[in-house]
């Protein structure tokens, strides 16, 4: 194969599309039964303005590009998504400070921001209450699932193929290619060439590196933090997506609507101890979620509150110290040119996902 993409979900995919339309051979690995059955399919699937990323990062850069692109590829495609935009609420003073830091964050991005008086937000969602708010327009949701199908059926239309239950044990570079050595699902193993070999492994990413011979050095550790969601038996009065101002690690746990306008609180934030995923919502949690969003949404009815689903989200620490970009890190030594580790795709990463790509492509050529 010219290039083999390790890992099935939505930036992995839209690799492998990338390079499929540039007209190479094309192998997608991906050690579940389906695409996507991790990061891609444990999130908001909130199509993100551009926001919070820290001006000139490749998130702050590749979540403006991608998010042009994604939109156009969704109408293109017929990818079901929506644009309800999101009010991000102050409720003190404190949060009224960190919405100018937004506000200028977001315009060092290139992202146009209003501001909202109380009163303002009244008229928009007179269920809410706050002190004031900034109003994102441009931020949607869309159906991820829907994607990454689509991705699939680009790859294939141009010959590339996509092989679920195949896992990755070890990269060893051999001569001007990679040996790429994968077991299926009944143990069987085998070994696959290729020139270039894109680690879009996500929650896997790291063990994958680790596996690569010669062996890389200086990879990150694990920063894996673990956000629980939680549904709602009913429907709300809101018609935006509603978030609070920043905390530690993430966004606060905020209100998203699906395409059927069916509310989801969350995620919150849990850093783990491990690297091995951990999907347990306990219900025991809904109080404490009820208290967060009844700080901006005091009418939400605590009992109605429902466990969800949970995510991880592949944070990495360099050094000692959380990295808050995306990693795409090529290597011009012989012994691992052709490899390409993506390490921290978290959010914005189904955003940016289609720049990413081109990113990659890019740094691959």
């Amino acid at each position: 194969m010219d290039v083999i993409v390790i890992g099935a979900g939505v930036v992995g995919l839209a690799i492998a599309r990338r390079f499929a339309l540039a007209g190479q051979s094309v192998l997608v690995l991906e050690q579940h039964p389906t695409p996507g059955q991790e990061t891609s399919s444990r999130n908001s699937e909130v199509l993100h303005a551009g926001i919070y990323y820290r001006p000139g990062s490749l998130k702050a850069r590749l979540c403006v590009q991608g998010y042009e692109q994604l939109v156009a590829y969704c109408q293109d495609r017929h990818v079901p998504y929506g644009l309800p935009g999101k009010l991000i609420l102050a409720t003190d003073e404190a949060g009224e400070a960190k919405l100018e830091q937004l506000q200028a964050n977001a315009a060092a991005n290139g992202v146009s921001l209003e501001s909202l008086a109380q009163k303002q937000v009244a008229e928009r969602e007179p269920a809410v209450s706050c002190r004031s708010a900034l109003w994102s327009p441009k931020t949607g949701i869309i159906d991820s699932h829907a994607l990454m199908t689509a991705f699939q059926a680009d790859i294939e239309a141009h010959d590339g193929d996509v092989v679920c239950h195949h896992r990755v044990e070890k990269l060893e570079r051999s001569g001007d290619h990679w040996q790429v050595s994968v077991v299926d699902s009944e143990g069987e193993r085998s070994v696959i060439d290729a020139g270039r070999v894109i680690n879009a492994a996500g929650l896997g990413a790291l063990t994958v590196a680790r596996s690569v011979t010669p062996a890389i050095a200086d990879l990150p550790e694990a920063a894996y933090a673990k956000g629980c969601y939680f549904g709602y038996s009913g429907r709300l009065p809101v018609s935006h997506l509603l978030y609070p101002t920043p905390e530690a690690g993430g966004l606060g746990i905020h209100l998203t609507l699906d395409l059927n306008g069916q509310p989801r609180f969350g995620p919150d934030v849990t850093f783990l101890d491990t690297d091995v995923p951990d999907y347990e919502v306990d219900p025991a949690q809904a109080g404490r979620f009820a208290s967060a969003v009844q700080t901006y949404l005091p009418g939400l009815d605590a009992s109605k509150l429902v466990p969800a689903y949970a995510g991880v989200r592949p944070k990495v620490k360099v050094g000692d110290v959380i990295n808050d970009d995306f990693l795409l890190q090529g290597y011009n030594c012989a012994e691992h040119q052709g490899l390409i580790n993506l390490f921290g795709i978290e959010s914005p990463g189904l955003t940016a996902s289609m720049a990413i790509a081109d990113a990659v492509f890019e740094q691959g050529q």
